[in-house]
């Protein structure tokens, strides 16, 4: 299977000076974009100033036509503290996944404690944990939130695998399969510069809100030998499923693999699409919402040459091969 792309936009749909962007000095990075009944959800993480990956929010936008965005609320915010003391400094990648059990949208995000690095340590975001957060609204139109903690669900610490380092757990996407539900995870070994290798690995759990336990028969999940971030993994009409991860040979580039099973993952395939003149590195893409006419819609966080996060989008085919 391919992903080609029908369409690039050259210019981003949300971007510095656009209102609701006020106050967010580095833009946007990560997160998901989902639709409900017809509205566009955009979940991403803000950047507000300085330290840049320290002071954050995690906000909630929505659109009527996918491309006109409005700034709906701040669901979370961090401390920004940056002695490395509150686990909660900094907060990043809100994913909202919909329980069809429990009735509500649960918000999984990164709570990351931040310091400034040193030559051998990267310690602007480490020991990340993953938090759960649960719509206090039932039903899917409660998707904007707001939205109310109900704790850790994975964390660093004696179950951690081998391949997990410094960074702690830095990513976290549920999606139900075979009856139960998987979790793609990610880490690094940032206690060591230049990292060799960012992974993501599976867990799994009866439930959506837990107990989840590493799956450590098959991590780290090798869809690429160096670089995989922030996997978001989508049902596709012939029941395969699809991951879109932040990744790639060249900056212009975001990453898909494909599972039968949820558990074994194909090599990671690369979709190149830079057109615009406003993409300098291309980082993460929000997931795969299917069109109407049988194409994907992908959008995308990238920095611009000011080093802004921007939002952008592509339109996709599947190729069978």
């Amino acid at each position: 299977m391919r992903l080609v792309v029908e369409q690039s936009w050259e210019h981003p749909l949300l971007q510095k000076g656009d209102p609701g962007t006020e106050g967010i000095k580095y833009g946007f990075e990560g997160g998901r974009v989902v639709r409900v009944g017809g509205t566009y959800h955009l979940f991403t993480s803000e950047m507000l100033g300085k330290p840049r990956f320290v002071q954050m929010r995690l906000a909630h936008w929505s659109s009527d036509d996918g491309f006109s965005w409005r700034r709906r609320s701040t669901l979370f915010e961090s401390s920004g503290d940056y002695t490395g003391q509150d686990p909660r400094a900094s907060l990043w990648s809100p994913l909202p996944v919909y329980d069809e059990a429990a009735g509500r949208w649960n918000l999984f995000y990164v709570a990351y404690r931040s310091m400034p690095s040193t030559d051998k340590e990267w310690r602007e975001n480490f020991n990340g944990t993953i938090w759960r957060a649960v719509s206090r609204k039932e039903g899917p139109e409660g998707v904007g939130g707001p939205y109310d903690d109900a704790g850790i669900v994975m964390q660093p610490g004696p179950e951690s695998e081998p391949w997990e380092g410094l960074q702690g757990t830095d990513s976290f996407f549920p999606f139900a399969a075979g009856g139960r539900w998987l979790a793609f995870y990610g880490s690094a070994k940032t206690e060591k510069l230049p990292v060799s290798f960012w992974g993501v690995g599976l867990a799994s759990s009866d439930k959506l809100d837990g107990k989840w336990t590493r799956c450590p028969g098959v991590n780290p999940i090798l869809i690429d030998e160096t670089w995989v971030e922030n996997p978001i993994v989508s049902r596709l009409a012939d029941g395969r499923y699809a991951a879109v991860f932040d990744g790639g040979p060249e900056h212009g580039t975001f990453g898909y693999s494909v599972s039968e099973d949820g558990y074994r993952w194909s090599r990671g395939q690369y979709v190149h699409f830079r057109k615009g003149g406003w993409i300098k590195d291309v980082r993460t893409p929000l997931g795969l919402l299917d069109n109407e006419d049988g194409t994907y819609a992908i959008y995308y966080t990238a920095f611009d040459h000011g080093l802004y996060g921007s939002l952008g989008k592509v339109t996709v085919r599947i190729e069978q091969s």
